[in-house]
């Protein structure tokens, strides 16, 4: 009898005319469609197939680029490099969080609290407090951020964003916080012209990410241990190598772009250099970290596909600006148009550096951009891509969407020639490479986002 009851009452909670869709699928309301928001500064590049590789005369005999045909997917792509503006605002993000972890901890061995005036007003946020967070924040506090992660005993707090570090030293709030900022800051006696500056030896980020190729390919049973296994974390020094502009032009008076180029103001919308490929690969986790906050804080429930270095099957479909075959993003075959004026940034003789109009690097957005309002593709800087490089890759990755086939090759795929190199390495098909672990004052880097909507394809056209 109870059982009879039971699939009853079963019976009608399943065709309750209350439920308001008449036993129909209506979730998925014809017309209600996914609205793709277009990520500021970033153009959208159509999928589509091409011709990878060099069709032409191959001066250096490197035999790298043979051509093979490449369809790959749409993309958002920013339109210039990551400029020393963007930078400079993932290092500020870095080192606001490194003076107020150091505050919160100073704080914690003092046992001051907020409320208590002076340091205490940038102690930790203690948000096991009832009032301070919805139930689903304390079961995640009480489970998880309040147990320790790490070595570190403060894994896990959370450090207190709304209290304002003031700016002024005479607006220091006791001696403890003037204690704190005096440990994060270099003596004048070990400044540049005296005057003191942030330790940029503290400006570690550190941010982890999902192996997803190495845990579908683990035969392990338990999901929960298997992601834990395929976590990796990584953290790193992410200001820029200013040094790299003495160290290789050891015979130039370079000191100037030593002192100024990552700072000044008058450098702000050119594009960053001296930057690795693993500090490129964090600027892309901070990125996307910084976006889905600011998603989180508005309460929107989606979140954005993450921000990447771009493939180099991609960085190449992309540089050809939907022109098929074409030498240079601008179509060519020569680095200048009909008035003469050059087209890049680059070395156009062996000594003459000036003649294209930039001594160094010029502005993110100088000369016309390609098809795809993406500026300098070739010349300017060169720019890292997400794939490790071998002579004979061409051969074995995959006609559709080719990914890195070895991630755990050191040296990694460098596309688009910069200001120092001849017009050779301008070539859309042009591959170059380099160490991940190596800085350089000629390359730099622009990220990608992968495009989730209704696909979008474009036929490419030939050559200008």
């Amino acid at each position: 009898m109870k059982k009879f009851i039971t699939l009853a009452a079963f019976a009608s909670l399943l065709f309750s005319c209350g439920s308001g869709d008449r036993g129909e699928l209506m979730g998925g309301v014809p017309g209600k469609e996914w609205k793709v928001e277009k990520p500021h500064g970033m153009s959208l590049i159509p999928g589509g197939t091409f011709t990878m590789g060099s069709s032409n005369e191959d001066f250096l005999n490197a035999q790298d680029a043979p051509t093979r045909t490449v369809t790959v997917g749409s993309f958002y792509m920013d339109e210039t490099e990551v400029t020393n503006n963007q930078y400079r605002k993932f290092v500020e993000w870095v080192k606001d969080s490194v003076v107020r972890t150091r505050l919160a901890i100073y704080a914690d061995e003092m046992g001051m609290a907020k409320g208590s005036g002076g340091i205490g007003e940038y102690a930790f946020v203690e948000e096991n407090e009832p009032e301070n967070q919805t139930p689903y924040e304390k079961y995640m506090y009480d489970n998880y951020y309040s147990m320790e992660m790490s070595d570190d005993m403060y894994a896990g707090r959370k450090i207190n964003k709304r209290a304002r570090l003031p700016i002024s030293k005479k607006r220091y709030p006791d001696e403890y916080f003037v204690e704190v900022m005096d440990s994060l800051y270099l003596p004048a006696s070990e400044s540049y012209n005296g005057m003191s500056s942030f330790d940029v030896s503290r400006l570690k980020f550190k941010y982890s990410y999902m192996d997803i190729e190495g845990a579908v390919k683990d035969n392990g049973q338990d999901l929960r241990s298997k992601r834990s296994r395929h976590t990796k974390t990584e953290e790193l020094l992410i200001y820029p190598d200013t040094t790299r502009w003495i160290k290789e032009f050891q015979y130039s008076y370079n000191e100037p772009m030593h002192n100024d180029y990552f700072w000044h103001a008058a450098y702000g919308e050119y594009p960053v250099v001296g930057v690795n490929w693993n500090q490129a690969k964090a600027f892309c986790a901070w990125r996307t970290l910084y976006k889905n906050s600011y998603l989180k804080d508005r309460r929107q429930s989606h979140q954005v596909s993450s921000y990447r270095l771009p493939m180099e099957a991609e960085w190449e479909y992309a540089a050809r600006g939907g022109l098929e075959g074409a030498k240079y993003p601008w179509g060519g075959p020569y680095t200048t148009d009909e008035k003469a004026c050059f087209l890049a940034n680059f070395k156009p003789t062996r000594t003459d550096y000036a003649a294209d109009g930039a001594l160094y690097t010029a502005e993110a957005r100088s000369y016309v951009p390609n098809g795809y309002n993406l500026y300098n593709m070739s010349g300017n800087v060169s720019e890292w891509t997400s794939s490790s490089y071998d002579a004979s890759s061409y051969s074995i990755v995959s006609s559709l969407k080719p990914k890195d086939t070895n991630t755990s090759n050191p040296i990694k795929v460098v596309r688009g020639g910069s200001w120092r190199d001849p017009a050779y390495f301008l070539q859309v098909s042009t591959r170059d490479s380099e160490y991940a672990d190596s800085a350089r004052s000629y390359i730099g880097f622009r990220t990608v986002q992968t495009y989730s909507g209704p696909n979008v394809v474009q036929t490419a056209r030939g050559a200008r």
